[in-house]
């Protein structure tokens, strides 16, 4: 099947924040392609507000400096940081013990070592700056299935109650690790249990947070603070990540508000002051999901579903919109040399360009969680004096501010910036 016979070239599923990042990504950086999306929920540009104010309830993401430098690449950040609180400090300590380190913006030469994003404020921009890019939408829909062709892909879509083909070069899958698209499709993914659940709210406390960002390790496990609000004042909200097992989270859910505040002030402190309010509560349990082999010919995995991570450092969204981008990268190359953006060698070379992020993510995002699971008084002793050592270690301290800030190296691909002489070169 050739291509002018395909009825799109590019065929992403789910459009939540990944797939609706990297279809406009795509349509910003590759624009000769097509690309249809296919989203679960309805899309109208009737539901998109003229005037947005945040709820108090509403949920948020950490966003690194290197989801910043993206977004600006899109042309995406100056509207996005309307309501993108950013984070000028982030304290790291361990509850009842000494250990602790400190990360300033300023120290990095940097206005922030990364921002708390409004979710659905995220979701209003990608869907306004799609509304004017050239993308087509099939929604409230379904990708059911997919089969492979010799130049691409045939992917069954279930639509208002009945089932319809769709042919294109490749198909994304950026649906979330829930949907069972990626097992249908025969991937087999890797999940490690913590045993643990995420309590996700947002809180109120009597003093300011001064865009300081808290990672607490407790007995019971990792709690973050992140700061919400205005982006020019500090504000006395935060958004809460407490990490809990099943016996205290049905415990604190049984819980009044006020008694969850007091729960919540005995785990985390007083450096906030009092915790004086608490919203609703939402909460998952806690899974380190991986796929080693996230790529086969016409179809690549993205996102939760190629790699679900512990939320305790704020990677996990950070991660996937740097490997949307090393994809559409390979996308790029691939079409300027006239190669199926779905065949292997394009869809491997991306896989390859991006594993030593994801292996590098993924352990540091473990590993955090592995050595301050632990409360044996040596192993308690040890993190203590890592902590400290941060602290008082420069270069030790660089490296931690790196990874907090996602910068790793990312090469810009806007269409202004060309491949290399070195870039991989595909055979057809």
């Amino acid at each position: 099947m050739t291509e002018a016979r395909m009825d799109t070239d590019l065929i992403i599923a789910g459009g939540g924040l990944a797939g609706a990042t990297l279809a406009l990504a795509v349509a910003r950086v590759v624009p000769e392609l097509r690309v249809t999306v296919v989203e679960s929920f309805p899309l109208s540009p009737d539901a998109l507000p003229e005037d947005y104010q945040p709820s108090y309830d509403a949920r948020s993401t950490a966003l690194a400096w290197g989801s910043r430098v993206i977004f600006e690449e899109l042309g995406l950040w100056s509207e996005l940081s309307e309501h993108a609180t950013p984070i000028q400090h982030i304290h790291v300590s361990d509850r009842g013990r000494f250990g602790a380190t400190r990360l300033h913006a300023k120290d990095h030469h940097q206005e922030a070592l990364g921002y708390v994003a409004d979710n659905r404020w995220m979701g209003l921009c990608l869907m306004r700056a799609l509304l004017a890019a050239n993308v087509r939408w099939e929604a409230p829909a379904e990708v059911v299935d997919m089969m492979p062709l010799n130049q691409g892909v045939r992917v069954s879509i279930r639509k208002d109650g009945e089932e319809q083909q769709l042919t294109g070069q490749c198909l994304v899958v950026a649906d979330g690790g829930r949907s069972g698209l990626r097992e249908k499709l025969g991937f087999q993914p890797r999940t490690v249990d913590y045993g643990q659940n995420a309590l996700i709210a947002n809180v109120t406390t009597s003093e300011a947070h001064q865009f300081t960002a808290f990672e607490r390790f407790t007995k019971s496990g990792p709690m973050a603070m992140l700061p919400q609000g205005s982006p020019a004042r500090a504000g006395h909200d935060s958004a809460l990540v407490w990490t809990l097992d099943d016996h205290a989270l049905d415990a604190l859910l049984e819980q009044t508000d006020e008694d969850k505040c007091r729960s919540l002030q005995d785990r985390f402190g007083w450096r906030l002051g009092r915790i004086t309010r608490i919203g609703q509560c939402n909460h998952y349990p806690l899974k380190l999901t991986t796929v080693d082999e996230a790529v086969r010919p016409g179809v690549v995995l993205v996102g939760n579903a190629a790699h679900a991570l512990h939320p305790v450092a704020g990677q996990g969204f950070n991660l996937a919109l740097r490997g949307l981008m090393a994809l559409v990268e390979q996308f790029r190359m691939a079409t300027d040399e006239g190669v199926s953006i779905g065949s292997l060698s394009v869809l491997s070379e991306y896989q390859r360009r991006h594993r030593q992020d994801w292996q590098q993510t993924v352990q540091f995002s473990d590993s955090l969680i592995r050595v301050f699971g632990q409360s044996l008084p040596p192993l308690a002793l040890a993190r203590d004096a890592g902590l400290v050592g941060l602290d008082l270690v420069p270069a030790a301290k660089r490296w931690f501010a790196r990874k907090a800030m996602g910068t790793g190296g990312r090469k810009p691909v806007m269409p202004s910036v060309k491949a290399t002489e070195e870039s991989a070169r595909y055979e057809p």
